[in-house]
């Protein structure tokens, strides 16, 4: 290990004994006593105009020494450091006079100006200094004081404790003292206070030491007694005094820093004048020149060794065992304030001895403590000349950097980043492949944050690879730019994350991502990109486009809503211009050279989505690139098949259609005659098609060809009226005689329920803008009846894709032909269609049958199954919510949500999210009906768990449940009695109805202990009324039945709020037993060979104005908190970081060492029996708010090996899995 220098030289900071006893075994794992003089103070005279003072070197190297003891000890004659013996000495005079001692500036004084922020704090320290120099105690008790009414405390030190006391008495007695009722104290405050005081009490702390850089810092009176007091209250169980003084013991130590730094240059130059002076021949040096440099050398060693016993000391007494402190704030100051001496004074802190705190502080458990650690890094990496000196501590650590970057608290992770960026541009080695393999997937993070830092990193690795084969101009540049982007991408193989890609870079590759002229040459030129290439540019390009035109991040980082400005608002509006004029001519280029690629098309056909579409009308030249794109948009209609092109088309033709262009009738006529050749193709085919069976003439063609023309049409139907082509009976007919015939073909069947159901759709439009006729009204509203008959029939099958597309037009449907849609129509009231019995029971079976189903179940292909199994997750999700809707308008009774309730834990994963918004928004509707609800749900659960005689497990199966539902009721007791009275009484009815033939007396009897579990949200007036109502329900006998008795146990509680004199919830009436649904079995699975739309909120693509239909956006699973185990009682005073023995630490062969927890036992009686100081203290203190040994602060975090690439890892955004809240939308 590098040595600063050896024992005895001059200017030499932490001498090679000191070291060995920081890293010696005993040391690391002690705490730090501090040290105080049993010895009466000395009290020399001392005149009104003090001789020069004598340097005591002697003394001032015993500031550096500690005691090993982790107790501490009483007063005793032990001549050793600051805190023992340079304390405040005496005057033998007398005090000054009073005219003399009302100049002093007081310690309120000096405290006020800190806590305002807003006083000149050179004129504060100025008037202390005069009041200093007029009497130096006086002027030093002030000080003391302040710092005391710094820490919170309330006492004082008066001039005859400072007189007549030793530090550590002092210390003790105000302790004593410090018995306050709250635990904050000024650095703790909360609010802007904090921040004001705590910055000014570091200025003043700051022009403190400048002001005296040239005189009292080495009058061996005033910092070395100041030190040895924040030494002292440093190593205090009070955190406010130790908190309060290791700030300002740290702070003062940056400005000795300073100082000494300033020194070893005056003292270097000097060295050097004297050996030019001294060089030269006899006759010409300068006698008296060499004799006052000499004089002046040896005034700056002195001065040098002065202050390096001062930093010695408080360094070895004060950072050694603070920054392993309990509490991470003053780790951190530790921390921050050692990158500062390190990068101020490399020569005395640039070490092996320095840097490895900065290494084992990587592993702190608190994130604010690893912050300051890694930008303490930064600071060192961007200074050059540091590199050499850092090269064995970065082969040391530099794989803990490497792990930090999954750091959980992102932002540690984004200064890691940098951090590595800088590794990487300064030294030479740098980061190899696999190094830079950790850093390059977090381009896809889903904090914006790290994602940017990531892209930084990433950008500067793709330009050092480009300036490798540095080019002639910048296009060239670009184009190897996309080219080796291109390649990232595809080797990363996180697919369909382009914008997330994109995003990351967009803040340091802004201007290479705008360079549209280079990505389209390279798609519009033959042979420069391979096909799989030029997919992945169209991609980006894409991304690009969208990231320029809506200035805003993806899904799953936007960071709160965050409007922009208008410097912002001016760049998107000129990138949105350029992109329309550079797109609208080779826009439809682009779209005839990859027409028949489905992947590429669907998304150049988006770009029209963000141009300034005004652009059309402005110029007679453009209106022709307009018929161009209408006819390429056409042709791409009549070509594919797949849905998402289709859907693309549909949604392009929509936008182009608005009312809003004055091109709109031009596109709205390109889209009319489209719809006329679809509907002639189609109705060729319709007759032969509706004759099935032995009689059919349809063959396999004729049924292709029809079935892609009624794909077409249904698609396109999203965006255009269809009802004037009037193929509403057509494809209901169609319907029937499948269904009829059994001859069930999907790819026929599902188009043709779509252009059914968008005609109605349509069709309640036209009814609402219009003044229909009397006798329209009744043909539209059979027609929804007759078409509601044929998706009840569809929910049977076992087509999976027929099922499911008829279970959610019809929840669309119910919806939009609800009596609340009509309500405010009068004259439309006789369209609304209310659900049958028997179909409010197919659609509740459909929720047990293929809803609620695990999916492990479902068989899937090997191949895709983790791709399907997400898609078929969405797909319940998206049915699940469609069934929650029909419930919370209306549709369907409340008490239809039984069947949603009853599965709220066992399904909490995939649908929690869902069946809690379907709770709070039937307590809105009817909060007593809604806890009935809920009531009913159990209800269901504890017959069906009678019925198939199930085991104990089950009935706690159900008390979980009933845990889950009854936090659903909120904090506000008053606002839920009515609904948990009601709830109640009906869960007592249930307990004890009369049993039916055959069954044993009382069979529900143990429903009381799943009702038990509600009890707690019951007012105390509530709980007697149930009490009652308990024993005039149940028979005498019941009372003493254990169900009975727990229940009763469970009312008798006492309430945690008051009760207060208010009416209980009203009667309600009996419920009968609740009837059990069956599960319907079928011989088949349930598994979707369906890929749908990721982003699809609704089962069919419709722009009416009706409630959000179901989106399908699966939410994170949330991580589970890891229980804390309870550890021993620890004191805070010290950590729990054990320091590793440091002869070895830095070798190169060797293994990163884990730094592990130091466990304290309880069993030790030497730290478990208090002195009888120690006693008399503990009964003067108010421990709960003043000691930090009790259970509370035991749970703080301590610093330890934090794996954080363990147990965390970057969160992947996906197109799929979206963070926004869906549930507004769903529910809106």
């Amino acid at each position: 290990m590098d040595q600063l220098g050896t024992e005895g030289e001059p200017g030499t900071f932490l001498q090679p004994k000191c070291l060995e006893e920081l890293e010696s075994p005993t040391d690391s794992g002690s705490d730090y006593e501090a040290t105080m003089k049993g010895t009466k103070r000395r009290k020399p005279a001392v005149s009104k105009q003090p001789p020069k003072r004598t340097r005591h070197n002697a003394a001032l190297k015993g500031i550096s020494s500690t005691s090993g003891n982790s107790v501490p000890t009483p007063p005793g004659p032990s001549p050793q450091s600051i805190s023992q013996g340079t304390s405040m000495q005496l005057s033998a005079r007398s005090v000054r006079s009073m005219n003399e001692e009302s100049q002093i500036i007081s310690a309120k004084d000096i405290y006020d100006a800190v806590c305002s922020g807003k006083s000149a704090m050179v004129t504060v320290v100025d008037e202390w200094l005069d009041s200093y120099k007029r009497s130096r105690e006086a002027g030093l008790l002030v000080l003391i004081n302040f710092i005391v009414q710094s820490c919170g405390c309330k006492g004082v030190v008066t001039r005859k404790m400072f007189d007549s006391m030793q530090n550590a008495e002092i210390i003790s007695t105000l302790t004593k003292e410090f018995n306050e009722d709250s635990v904050n104290y000024p650095l703790c405050t909360p609010g802007p206070q904090l921040k004001r005081f705590k910055a000014g009490l570091c200025e003043f702390a700051r022009v403190l030491v400048r002001s005296c850089r040239n005189s009292l810092v080495y009058d061996e009176y005033l910092f070395p007694s100041l030190l040895a007091l924040l030494t002292g209250l440093s190593d205090s169980q009070v955190r406010a005094f130790r908190h309060t003084s290791t700030l300002l013991a740290i702070k003062l130590m940056t400005g000795l820093v300073e100082v000494a730094v300033v020194v070893s240059v005056q003292l270097q130059t000097t060295q050097q004048q004297y050996n030019t002076e001294n060089s030269k021949r006899a006759h010409d040096r300068a006698s008296d020149r060499l004799e006052e440099l000499q004089a002046t050398i040896r005034e700056l060693r002195e001065n040098r060794e002065e202050l390096s016993s001062m930093m010695n000391a408080t360094f070895r007494g004060v950072f050694v065992h603070r920054y392993r402190d309990q509490l991470p704030e003053i780790r951190a100051v530790c921390i921050e304030e050692l990158g500062l001496w390190l990068k101020m004074d490399p020569e005395d802190f640039l070490n092996d001895g320095c840097l490895k705190y900065l290494g084992w502080t990587m592993h702190d458990k608190q994130s604010p403590v690893r912050l300051q650690c890694v930008r303490a890094l930064q600071g060192l990496y961007q200074e050059k000349e540091f590199i050499g000196r850092l090269e064995l501590f970065t082969s040391r650590f530099k794989e803990r950097i490497l792990s930090m970057v999954l750091d959980k608290d992102p932002d540690v992770a984004v200064e890691v980043v940098n951090l590595l960026l800088l590794i990487q541009q300064r030294t030479e080695e740098g980061l190899d492949e696999e190094d830079c393999g950790h850093i390059y997937p977090l381009v896809y993070a889903s904090h914006r944050g790290l994602a940017s830092a990531a892209g930084g990193f990433l950008y500067n690795k793709l330009k050092s690879v480009i300036t490798s084969h540095s080019q002639e101009n910048d296009k060239a540049n670009n184009a190897d730019f996309f080219q080796i982007l291109i390649s990232f991408y595809i080797q990363s193989e996180f697919h369909e994350h382009g914008a997330y890609l994109v995003d990351s870079l967009w803040h340091v590759a802004g201007s290479e991502l705008r360079d549209w002229e280079t990505m389209t040459t390279f798609l519009l030129q033959d042979d420069e990109l391979m096909c799989e290439e030029e997919g992945v540019l169209i991609e980006l390009m894409m991304c690009a486009i969208r990231q320029a035109a809506q200035a805003t991040p993806p899904v799953g980082r936007t960071q709160g809503k965050k409007n922009l400005s208008m410097k912002d608002k001016k760049i998107q509006e000129q990138d949105k211009r350029r992109i329309t004029t550079h797109f609208i001519p080779l826009l439809p280029q682009l779209l005839a050279k990859y027409s028949a690629d489905a992947r590429n098309v669907k998304l150049l056909l988006k770009a029209p989505l963000y141009f300034d579409l005004e652009m059309y009308s402005s110029a007679q030249w453009l209106e022709k690139h307009l018929d161009l794109l209408l006819s390429q948009v056409c042709g791409i209609v009549e070509k594919h098949t797949e849905v998402a092109v289709l859907e693309a088309c549909a949604h392009l033709a929509s936008t182009l259609s608005s009312d809003c262009y004055t091109f709109s009738s031009r596109a709205q006529l390109a889209f009319s005659q489209l719809f006329d050749v679809l509907t002639e193709c189609f109705s060729t085919y319709v007759n032969d098609l509706l004759q099935v069976g032995e009689c059919g003439t349809a063959d396999d063609d004729d049924t292709y060809s029809g079935a892609t023309a009624l794909k077409r049409i249904a698609a396109l139907s999203s965006a255009k009226d269809p009802t004037a082509w009037k193929l509403f009976d057509s494809c209901l007919e169609l319907l029937k005689s499948r269904m009829e015939s059994r001859e069930l073909d999907k790819e026929l069947m599902v188009p043709a329920m779509k252009c059914a159901a968008f005609h109605l759709m349509w069709a309640k439009v036209n009814v609402v803008n219009s003044k229909p006729t009397e006798a329209e009204l009744k043909r539209l509203k059979k027609e929804v009846r007759s078409f509601c008959r044929v998706c009840q029939d569809c929910l049977c099958l076992n087509q999976i894709d027929i099922r499911d597309q008829a279970f959610e037009l019809l929840c669309d449907l119910l919806l939009l032909y609800s009596v609340g849609s009509v309500r405010s129509e009068p004259a439309l009231r006789a369209l609304a269609h209310l659900p049958s019995d028997s179909l409010r029971s197919e659609l509740a079976a459909f929720l047990l049958d293929y809803v609620f189903t695990d999916t492990e179940d479902v068989e899937l292909d090997a191949e895709s199954e983790e791709e399907m199994k997400i898609s078929l997750l969405q797909k319940k999700r998206n049915q699940l919510a469609g069934y929650c809707k029909l419930v919370i308008y209306g549709v369907l009774d409340l008490t239809a949500a039984t069947d949603v309730f009853k599965h709220y834990s066992k399904y909490f994963k995939d649908f929690g999210d869902i069946i809690k918004e379907t709770l709070s928004k039937s307590k809105l509707i009817n909060p007593v009906q809604s806890a009935k609800t809920v009531c009913l749900s159990l209800q269901q659960l504890f017959s069906e768990m009678l019925t198939e005689h199930r085991s104990r497990q089950d009935l706690t199966e159900i008390r979980d449940l009933a845990k889950r539902l009854a936090m659903s009721f909120g904090i506000d007791l008053h606002r839920v009695r009515k609904p948990l009275v009601a709830l109640h009484m009906d869960g007592i009815r249930f307990a004890f109805r009369d049993p039916q033939e055959g069954e044993e007396p009382n069979p529900n009897v143990a429903f009381l202990e799943i009702l038990s579990e509600f009890s707690f949200k019951l007012l105390q007036p509530d709980r007697a009324q149930l009490a009652e109502f308990l024993k005039s329900a149940c028979p005498s006998a019941a009372l003493s039945w254990p169900p009975v008795k727990l229940y009763q146990r469970s009312l008798e509680a006492r309430s945690t709020s008051k009760a207060t004199e208010q009416e209980g919830g009203d009667e309600v009436p009996s419920h009968d037993t609740p009837v059990v649904k069956r599960r319907r079995t079928t011989a088949q699975g349930s598994a979707s060979t369906t890929r749908g739309s990721w982003l699809d909120n609704s089962s069919i693509q419709s722009s009416l104005h009706t409630p959000a239909l179901t989106s399908t956006v699966q939410k994170q699973p949330a991580k589970r908190m890891a229980s804390r185990k309870p550890r021993p009682m620890e004191s805070d005073i010290s950590s729990s970081l054990a320091e590793p023995e440091s002869e070895d630490e830095f070798s190169p062969g060797l293994q990163m060492r884990k730094v592990k927890p130091n466990k304290r036992r309880l069993a030790s009686s030497s730290k478990n029996t208090p002195s009888p100081r120690q006693q008399d203290l503990n009964s003067n203190l108010n421990l709960l708010s003043l000691i930090e040994d009790d259970i509370s602060e035991r749970d703080e975090d301590e610093i330890e090996d934090y794996q954080s690439d363990s147990d965390t890892g970057y969160t992947l955004p996906s197109t799929r899995h979206t963070s926004v809240s869906v549930l507004d939308e769903l529910f809106d």
